[in-house]
Order: structure tokens, then sequence, then C-alpha cells
């Protein structure tokens, strides 16, 4: 079996275009090129061996988005050793059980004597090119059902997931990233930063998402982003921001993921000049599924979330793991270079017997073979014997003008089973009731999907990530 080394496009692009512009920190103003950025890199090696990192070590980062933390993950590639990037916005308890999994060598709360000690240092000897196989990164899932995992991503899940997004997003030397989704993360880390240094373009990293700034950045003609991928909750926020002027971007789409993206909304970015692009991924696998740059496939299949990359295969099977038919809801099962082995501390591999990861993400395929994610297994429910998935209700309700964010879950019923509970995030100003919106409902979907009960509440429990956290929400039905 062929194992080849692993990928480093930065010490490539330090060749092939050594002046261009690599990665911008955004905060400091640190700008740098290609040939720049791979001496850090090779710096960054000399300072982490100096704090006793060796092969097989991991590093933990409990820090804002810079661009030290793409030095340090490149570094530690070259070198090695795994890169560990936390959630900073945890509790203190919640990142203990973390470093407890995965107990760093070292952990860095703050890059900033990080950034002055590679500064200092002197470049030492290239690193002996290492296996593509090897785990160099380990990024810790969301937590929708409240228990991360380890994920155990390799060069190669990096590199794949590379080609995948820089295929289906069209990315090549020209493209500008705008990275301001946390690095802890996979949209993040990998899906806004690898396709960039795989094509020679530049990141710009800004240390978190903000409105208003990023509507700034995006309209910045010295900036000229071209890229920029978010999950639709951020969207959400561009748009209503009173600085939102999408006529002044240069963007080739605006990429969304991780989370359901309601028809409606693609719509209405579509009629204000702007291809809203979904796509599908997760961190156990990067970039799965994504759109065409086309306004016209986009509109006239608005809810999918597009074609497989060209190193994944999809497949839709029952729960014998039989393939389904054609407009037949089936599990989305994911095979190739971009899929984790598995979870670190973990003895279960993410990989089924026949190698397929079992996403527990619900699809359909249309007749051209565009996929649409109809909802995750676990938030189906059964009311009166018939399956309810709760994004195509919510994707209903998203459609009033009234309603800014819906969740919608199952909860038990003395006389269906399951009946459908919404939680509703009303636009400012706005007020609608219960009937109204069941009256709605029921302009577009069967009666026995339409919540039981509709409930208006300031905010919906999200991850970093901006998933809806359902099982809080199903929690504290449970509990009240």
């Amino acid at each position: 079996m062929l194992d080849f080394t692993t990928p480093d496009p930065v010490a490539l692009h330090a060749r092939l275009r050594p002046d261009a512009l690599a990665c911008l920190d955004l905060a400091t103003g640190k700008k740098w090129t290609y040939a720049a950025l791979d001496a850090d890199i090779e710096r960054a090696v000399v300072v982490l061996r100096a704090k006793g990192v060796t092969e097989g070590d991991r590093v933990a980062v409990l820090a804002r988005n810079s661009g030290w933390q793409v030095v340090m993950q490149q570094a530690l590639i070259r070198m090695g050793g795994i890169f560990v990037p936390l959630n900073w916005r945890l509790s203190e308890p919640e990142i203990d059980i973390l470093l407890a999994d995965c107990a760093p060598r070292h952990l860095y709360r703050d890059l900033t004597d990080f950034a002055e000690a590679v500064e200092l240092a002197v470049p030492g000897s290239r690193c002996t090119p290492r296996s593509q196989s090897e785990t160099c990164t380990i990024l810790y899932t969301s937590g929708t059902s409240g228990t991360p995992k380890g994920a155990m991503l390799s060069a190669s899940c990096l590199l794949a997931t590379a080609v995948n997004f820089g295929v289906l997003g069209e990315v090549d030397s020209n493209s500008v990233f705008l990275c301001d989704t946390p690095i802890f993360h996979v949209i993040g880390l990998v899906t806004q930063i690898w396709p960039a240094l795989l094509r020679g373009g530049t990141c710009l990293i800004s240390p978190g998402f903000d409105p208003e700034l990023t509507n700034t950045r995006l309209a910045d003609p010295a900036l000229r982003v071209t890229h920029y991928f978010c999950v639709p909750q951020m969207a959400e926020g561009l748009r209503h921001a009173r600085n939102f002027a999408p006529d002044r971007w240069a963007l080739k789409a605006l990429f969304t993921g991780g989370a359901p993206n309601p028809a409606a909304h693609i719509h209405w970015w579509l009629d204000r000049g702007v291809p809203m692009v979904d796509g599908y991924g997760m961190t156990e696998c990067g970039t799965i599924l994504g759109m065409p740059l086309s306004a016209r496939i986009v509109r006239e299949k608005a809810g999918a979330v597009g074609l497989p990359g060209p190193l994944t295969r999809v497949r839709l099977v029952d729960e014998e793991g039989r393939e389904v038919p054609q407009g037949t809801e089936g599990e989305v099962l994911v095979h190739g270079p971009n899929v984790i082995r598995g979870y670190w501390n973990r003895e279960d591999s993410a990989l089924g017997a026949d190698g397929w990861l079992r996403t527990g993400d619900v699809g359909r395929a249309d007749t051209d073979g565009y996929i649409t994610i109809v909802d995750r297994r676990k938030d189906m429910f059964i009311s009166g014997g018939e399956n309810v998935y709760p994004v195509e209700v919510e994707s209903v309700m998203a459609a009033h003008p009234a309603i800014r964010e819906v969740a919608v879950i199952g909860v038990p019923d003395s006389r269906w089973g399951e009946v459908g509970r919404a939680f509703v995030v009303l636009v400012p100003g706005q007020a609608i009731s219960e009937n109204e919106l069941a009256q709605h409902c029921e302009a577009s979907l069967a009666r026995y999907k339409i919540p039981k009960t509709f409930v208006t509440v300031d905010a919906l429990p999200r991850t970093a990530s901006g998933k809806v956290m359902k099982h809080i929400l199903r929690d504290e039905f449970l509990t009240a």
C-alpha cells in the first residue's frame, strides 16, 4: 500500500510564489508572504522543540483566531506533533475535561509569547517528511449531543478537504479568504485556510466574527475578499447589520454550512445579487458536498447542499444499509481520504465495518444527484405513525417575515406519541400569534407536521459553530 508524505503547500509556494501574500493577521496587521510564512514555520519548529514537544505530543491552544495559529499548526505537522485548538468560550470545567482527554505537552492560552519567541528564533534544519496518514490535528466535535469527541485528522484529511472545497469553490491563486469562523472549528481551521494555501491564495485571519466589522471588510476594495464561509446564523447577522452593502462586495459567493439553511433565506440573498452557496460537511470529514457557483442552479435547487467533492463518495441507505431509491430519504454515508479513522482516546472506530462513515444525517437525492439534508436521524420524530423531519418544518416557518430563527423538536404526546414544539425568535419589533403561525404552516405542510405548540424565545442555544443544541431544548421541556 502506498503511503505518501505529508503535503506542505506553504513550502511549495515559498518556491513558486515567494512574494505572494499568504496570510494577513487583521488584528495586528502582521503580514506573511509565502517565503516569510515558510521561514516562521521553521522557526516555530525550533521553539516548540525547546518546549519539549516531540513526535506525537499534543499542543493545545486556547486563544482567539490569529495568523500564529496557522504557523503553529504547520510547524507541528512538519515535526510530527499534534495541534489541538480548543474552544475558548467553554467554562473552565468543560475545558478541563478536554485537557484531561488530550493531555497536551503544552497549553497556550495566549500566543503573544509564542509569536515573540518565533521571531527571535533561528531556523534549524528541515524536518524529515512524514507519513500523510499520521494524526496531525485533533478537533473536538461541537457537542450538539452534549459530549464532544476528539476527531483525529491526518494530513490526508486536510489535503482532501482542501481539494474538495477548492474544486467546488473554484479556488485559485487570486482567491482571498476572510477567516473569522473560530479556528477550533473545522470550517475555521480547515475549510477557510487549507484550500487557499493549497492554491497559493491569501488568508485574512480575523480574531472573530463581528457583523459590522465583517461587512466593512467584505466591502473593502483593498482587501478584495473573494471567499467568505460562515454558518447561516452569521449570514443573518450580516444582513441585519446597519452597514450591510452587498453591492460593494467582490465575493464569488457567500458559502454557508454547519447548519440547515432555509430555501427562503437563500432566495433572499440571490434577490440581492449574492449567490449563497450552501454545502455540507462535518468535523469528521471536512467538506463533503457543495453547490456550484451558479446563481441559476442555486435558485433552482435552493435548500440542497449539492454534489460530492471529487475525492469523496456518498451513499444514501436505509436502516439495513441498502441504498435507497432516488427521491427517498436515507442516511448519508461517506467514504474517502477526507474521512477520519477514529477519535482520540476511544477504541471505537469512526467507520463502520464496511469502511464507510455513518453521519447520522438523513438526505434525499433528486434526479440530477443533488442532495438535500432532510434532518439529523436523531432529531426526526414520529407523530401518529408518520415521520416528521424538523428541518422541513423550520424551513417553512423561516419564510415568514416575522421570524428570524426557529427550532423544532418532538415532544411526548398522549394521543399522537410525539408532536412538534417550535421555539421561535422573532424579528425585533414583530409580533405574531400561535394561531397565525399555525395558519402559515398549514399552507405548506401536512397537518401532522405542524407544531402543536409555539414558544417565543429571545435566543436559541447554540454551539460555537452555530448549531442549535436541541438536546438542551428537549431537556428544558422534560424537566419543566
